[in-house]
């Protein structure tokens, strides 16, 4: 589906292009549609992926979770990519639309992976289910990268797409602005819980490509309710001389290189070396004046280095909600009643369910509340919201590790260590304390990393503000892979790994117990950054 022309322009009094047509005072329902879709969609493939990994696929405990965190770390560092490409050529709006279209075919790829042949099946002893075919593995690892292409020319767009809805001269929609980013995760994550519950059944009990084939569809029919909104938006101009960050990045380095060729030749011209030197100074001068923007935009970002820096243990321990909590919940017992069993994935819906009970507790009680002692129209700072998640965060770890201690203490003593398809008899339900404080984390340091990153960075920059938000989450990822598979081999060597593909020999507590600890020095180096931290000047009133 071809994108329709953009509706006739005007600059808006505050530097956007939006349509001749008043603009609206909040973002449109179509805006929304499209990011809870691809939410949708997104966790639609990843929240139960482990237990396609280490089923259909094959594949070990550890080997999955460490494929599964890297597939996630390249899906939430390409927003980096994508936050420039909408900054810099394409606008938000049209990189939106191509993602989709992405999207949609990477799901389409994966639905079909799940109906491609594998090969071998004269060579399966009967009753066993048959190995995948190289073939088959190699579709699907392709059909997944395709998805976390598309995750990273969507993700960073919708949210600040969303947000350029709101006029920040206007008072009343300054004011917005900040529930508009609690109320967007709202909305994200309730449409998450329906996909948590619905899909991971769907794939669990019915089939993977139906799993998938889902997503895909419903991803077409957001697009097209995003499209026919289309002449309903603001939209910032992406104007010829203003390139992004990057980009002037590298013309920068490019002049540099010019400069100091320019200067050696002319320092070996001795006939004229006093004019050459005066050549050379001014257009030394020139490109500092040219270059000026630039050197304020990067120092801009640089900043933002240390507290993004103190947040990947936090992306760390989210990870294992979508890899070991999940294979720890399949080894419980699940049962509702006498026949139906929740689905392990299912879990992961308690995390999006507290945070859309919460989120209105937050901008309903809380705000109000710390708005009377603080004196701010926020109650508390972004960098007060993003550390209260983060210690949130490390009691999850650490309630997470008594729990596994418990459930390896009951296998022991039911004499079901060594029968890893018999359930471990012990309530699934132990398991919920550990989703909900992560939800409880999530609402104040996601939403808090969100606004943080939005706000923070030059105004041309909110993608890439949004993307790296995002990144931390991606090189958490890729740490939480990296530790995996150390921490497996070198277990594996002394005897038994902590990730053994039956998890009643493993010792998963002691991971968590050992991220409780990084938490816990990452909070103290976090807090220190906090308080130095000094907040771009917007006219508001901000103290750590």
């Amino acid at each position: 589906m071809a994108a329709p022309a953009l509706p006739p322009m005007a600059l808006s009094s505050f530097r956007r292009w939006t349509t001749a047509a008043a603009p609206p005072p909040a973002p449109p329902p179509a805006a929304g549609a499209v990011e809870i879709a691809e939410r949708f969609s997104f966790y639609g493939v990843s929240a139960n992926l482990i237990t396609y990994l280490t089923g259909p696929l094959g594949e070990g405990v550890a080997k999955a979770a460490s494929a599964l965190n890297a597939w996630n770390g390249t899906a939430q560092l390409l927003p980096l990519l994508g936050g420039t490409l909408a900054d810099s050529w394409l606008g938000r709006y049209r990189t939106i639309v191509l993602a989709s279209l992405i999207y949609i075919l990477g799901l389409g790829m994966l639905a079909f992976s799940t109906l491609l042949s594998s090969g071998g099946h004269h060579q399966c002893a009967s009753g066993q289910v048959c190995a995948p075919s190289t073939r088959q593995v190699a579709f699907f690892y392709a059909s997944l990268y395709v998805v976390a292409v598309a995750q990273g020319g969507h993700k960073p767009c919708v949210q600040a797409f969303g947000a350029d809805q709101f006029d920040p001269t206007d008072p009343l929609e300054s004011v917005s602005r900040s529930s508009f980013f609690n109320w967007w995760y709202f909305g994200m994550c309730g449409g998450t819980a329906v996909t948590l519950v619905f899909l991971s059944y769907v794939q669990d009990n019915i089939g993977w490509g139906l799993g998938f084939g889902i997503p895909c569809a419903v991803m077409a029919a957001a697009l097209a309710v995003f499209l026919l909104g289309t002449r309903t938006y603001r939209y910032y101009l992406i104007a010829g001389g203003k390139k992004g960050l990057l980009a002037r990045a590298g013309e920068a380095f490019a002049e540099w290189r010019s400069r100091r060729k320019a200067a050696s030749h002319e320092h070996g011209r001795d006939a004229s070396s006093e004019t050459s030197g005066l050549s050379v100074v001014d257009e030394e001068d020139q490109a500092v004046v040219s270059n000026g923007d630039f050197v304020k935009e990067a120092k801009a970002v640089l900043r933002l280095f240390p507290i993004w820096a103190t947040c990947l243990i936090y992306a760390v321990a989210f990870a294992q909600s979508s890899t070991f909590f999940t294979k720890q919940a399949s080894t419980l017992d699940r049962r509702i009643g006498d026949r139906f069993k929740v689905p392990p994935a299912a879990l992961q819906s308690f995390i999006s369910i507290t945070i859309v009970i919460f989120i209105p507790i937050y901008d309903r009680v809380i705000v109000p509340v710390s708005r009377r002692y603080s004196g701010r129209p926020s109650g508390i700072t972004m960098l007060q919201r993003i550390g209260t998640g983060m210690l949130l965060s490390l009691l999850s770890m650490v309630i997470a590790a008594l729990v596994e201690a418990r459930r390896l203490r009951i296998a022991r003593e039911a004499g079901v260590v060594d029968e890893p398809k018999v359930p471990v008899p012990m309530s699934l339900w132990w398991m919920v304390p550990q989703y909900v404080l992560f939800g409880a984390a999530d609402v104040f340091t996601m939403v808090g990393l969100q606004e943080f990153f939005y706000d923070q960075v030059p105004d041309k920059l909110r993608s890439l503000g949004l993307a790296l938000y995002l990144s931390i989450f991606g090189v958490g990822s890729f740490i939480s892979s990296a530790l995996v598979s150390v921490i497996d081999r070198v277990t594996t060597a002394r005897g038994q790994s902590w990730f053994a593909n039956n998890l009643n020999r493993g010792h998963v507590d002691y991971f968590y117990w050992l991220l409780a600890a990084l938490s816990a020095v990452e909070l103290l180096a976090y807090v220190f950054f906090a308080v130095i931290y000094k907040y771009k000047n917007k006219g508001a009133v901000h103290a750590v």
